[in-house]
């Protein structure tokens, strides 16, 4: 078993991408080159912005390619704290926003014509007892009158064989929009495009302190120093201290996957006859579907923190996995692997400028479309292609005690598996 991710293992980085030197000056430095970072980047580079992309490892080393390649619209926020907050009208766009986002992503790679794997699967929100089943329901409801969404239909117990061969679900929410890809092949694709666009990508150059200069900032970084106009933060959750007050709105969360060898065709159309992703719906909550050449995917994780043992994790997810689909008992699992969600206080996305710098992060598990979209748009706003964007309108809580993740996470943990196991212990 490889303890290493799947996706770059399996799509090695292509030899026909490399990095450029650390430039002394540019109009723009972007930190960080996963999905957020390279479409700013591409947006920028179009209308003749001087761009470098900074890496403090090697092009889309972080979250961007060690997560599942499953795209859905909506956020990890309730229906009910959104309306509460926003309102009915701006709850209605702040989705809409996110299914454009799968959209976008949909659009970029067919205009960079990056072969990805990407495909419209749709997906299957599957509950784990009846009391979530009726939770399913209303948020159907919610879809259809809150957010005019009406591409969705609920499953029985019964019904639901149609959609996956398991039989441990109380039922399910099917919709026909939610979207998957490998996210190596997309991230390569992207920093292939950003290169092309004139972006110099420059790896290895992790920035240690940003000040103020006479014409903008100067970044202190392990390759030297560089000066830009504008500094776009693009770190979801690998967000460090550069700017106290950007990391005040966000945390690291961990998430962990494991895939099995590919399975042999017939069994595929056993366990996922549509071919859809899936979703449950506990706290702690799984993710699996399969991959583009046939193996089984499963996410998720039994503690929020970023430093779990990669092998009891990979254990626990089997032993999850054969719960599910006791089908695969006996097939090897070859990659198990971890990488860094970034989580909002309020579970929304968010973008903006503080103390000059701009930001965009918090996609709390909805990065790959959601990430990729705000990227796109943070580079309009730089470029002075547009005035904003709806999620920089969107008020970010910040605490001063963000940074102490690793005090505050474990007994948030602790009670979330609690939840779990109240919800399901019948």
């Amino acid at each position: 078993m490889y303890l290493t991710p799947f996706w770059t293992h399996q799509t090695p980085r292509p030899v026909e991408l490399s990095g450029s030197e650390l430039p002394g000056q540019v109009d723009v430095v972007v930190v960080g080159s996963g999905v957020t970072g390279l479409n700013a980047a591409i947006e920028l580079s179009k209308v003749g912005v001087a761009v470098a992309v900074l890496e403090q490892e090697v092009i889309g080393w972080g979250a961007s390619t060690r997560n599942a390649g499953m795209m859905s619209a909506g956020s990890t926020a309730s229906t009910d704290y959104q309306l509460r907050k926003y309102g009915v009208e701006k709850t209605r766009q702040l989705f809409k926003w996110s299914a454009e986002a799968v959209n976008y992503v949909e659009k970029v790679i067919d205009e960079e014509q990056i072969s990805c794997d990407f495909k419209r699967c749709g997906a299957v929100f599957l509950a784990c007892n009846i009391k979530q089943f009726e939770g399913l329901r209303v948020y159907q409801q919610e879809l259809e009158r809150e957010y005019g969404f009406m591409g969705t239909s609920l499953l029985t117990p019964e019904q639901l064989q149609s959609e996956i061969g398991s039989s441990i679900y109380a039922g399910g929410l099917v919709n026909d929009f939610s979207a998957g890809l490998d996210p190596a092949k997309y991230i390569y694709g992207l920093a292939a495009a950003a290169a092309k666009y004139g972006s110099q990508l420059v790896e290895h150059a992790r920035v240690r302190k940003i000040k103020r200069a006479d014409t903008g900032y100067q970044l202190d970084t392990t390759l030297g120093l560089i000066k830009a106009s504008e500094v776009l933060l693009a770190t979801n959750g690998y967000t460090t201290n550069l700017v106290p007050r950007i990391r005040q709105g966000i945390f690291p969360a961990g998430s962990y996957i494991i895939v099995t060898e590919p399975l042999p065709p017939d069994l595929q159309q056993e366990l996922a006859p549509t071919g859809r992703n899936f979703e449950d719906t506990r706290t702690f909550l799984n993710y699996f579907c399969l991959t583009p050449d046939g193996r089984v995917l499963i996410g998720g994780r039994r503690s929020l923190s970023t430093q779990l043992d990669l092998e009891t994790s990979a254990d626990h997810l089997y032993r999850r996995l054969i719960e599910i689909w006791p089908q695969v008992v006996g097939y090897e699992v070859t990659h198990a692997w971890t990488g860094k969600l970034g989580v909002s206080f309020d579970r929304m996305p968010h973008a903006g400028q503080l103390e000059g710098i701009w930001f965009a992060n918090g996609f709390c598990g909805h990065g790959l479309a959601n990430g990729s979209y705000l990227g796109y748009e943070m580079g309009q706003v730089i470029a002075g292609k547009r005035q904003s964007s709806l999620i920089m309108e969107l008020e970010t809580p910040r605490y001063f005690f963000a940074s102490l993740d690793k005090l505050f996470i474990p007994p948030v943990s602790l009670f979330f598996r609690f939840m779990d196991w109240k919800e399901n212990r019948n």
